[in-house]
């Protein structure tokens, strides 16, 4: 397949890129410099001039507290974008991948969340991407939606790497422990998406790695595997002032089981992808 990939440089599409490769799919990377999903003409302008197959659309504002006071450029990113992105596969009728977030439900109901749960985001990242879902699903005939959960891998800036960081300064840490969710590691998210590709079976999918945690077991966790002896408060989200709510239990009732976050974020900190 000729796959096109948006967000190609970034944590997610950087491991979709690599996948896609190794599974000998010629790939169509793009980035804000080469396609502003944003401008419709621009996104028209590079459907109209490359075949393909299917678009795996990675790229998203994922800022979750700046999205609160960037809303405008949120909602462009990510509800403009995609819009633009849906509207250019449904031309071509070819194939999309979505991906989603553990942050279109609110938290507040009984996890883990099916895929028919009703959603209710809580936060402007959230909201945007529920409308990035609703816009696939009128917009595309042949869809996949993929929500998935703390990504973590391939990125200078996710939580492992800012704990990471953290821990060299050696100081006593405060995390939120009453905050549930379910890592999943980039790279195994990456090969299902691609999987999903193959096959055909469109619809939506939870994906996340086995296992759950707070942000403070999280962190424990990180720690432990660094053989890093740093003092970790647990505290409450109410304590941990920030601007964006989050939801307090987003666990995922996953549609395909991966192995558990802690193998792979053993892989992860051991230098393996």
């Amino acid at each position: 397949m000729r796959v096109l990939v948006t967000g190609a440089d970034g944590q997610l599409g950087k491991a979709v890129v690599e996948v896609l490769g190794r599974r000998g799919h010629e790939i169509i990377p793009t980035n804000k410099r080469n396609m502003d999903i944003t401008d419709e003409r621009a996104v028209e302008a590079i459907f109209s001039q490359r075949d393909m197959d299917a678009v795996i659309h990675c790229a998203a504002y994922t800022n979750v507290e700046k999205a609160e006071e960037e809303w405008e450029l949120c909602g462009k990113i990510n509800i403009d974008g995609t819009r633009n992105i849906a509207r250019s596969c449904e031309r071509k009728k070819i194939k999309m991948v979505y991906i989603s977030t553990d942050y279109v439900f609110d938290g507040e109901g009984t996890p883990p969340y099916c895929i028919a749960a009703q959603k209710h985001p809580v936060n402007m990242y959230g909201w945007s991407k529920h409308m990035g879902e609703e816009i696939v699903q009128e917009e595309v005939e042949k869809y996949f939606i993929v929500r998935t959960s703390w990504i973590f891998g391939n990125s200078e800036n996710d939580f492992v790497k800012k704990m990471c960081g953290l821990a060299k300064e050696g100081k006593t840490l405060k995390v939120v422990n009453d905050q549930f969710g379910k890592p999943t590691y980039a790279w195994d998210l990456a090969e299902v998406i691609v999987d999903l590709l193959e096959a055909e079976k469109y619809g939506i999918y939870h994906v996340a790695n086995d296992g759950d945690c707070t942000w403070y077991e999280f962190a424990k966790e990180i720690f432990k595997q660094l053989e890093k002896n740093i003092d970790v408060l647990p505290v409450s989200s109410e304590e941990f002032l920030q601007k964006a709510k989050r939801p307090i239990d987003s666990r995922l009732k996953c549609s395909v089981i991966l192995p558990h976050w802690k193998d792979r974020l053993r892989r992860y900190l051991g230098g393996r992808k």
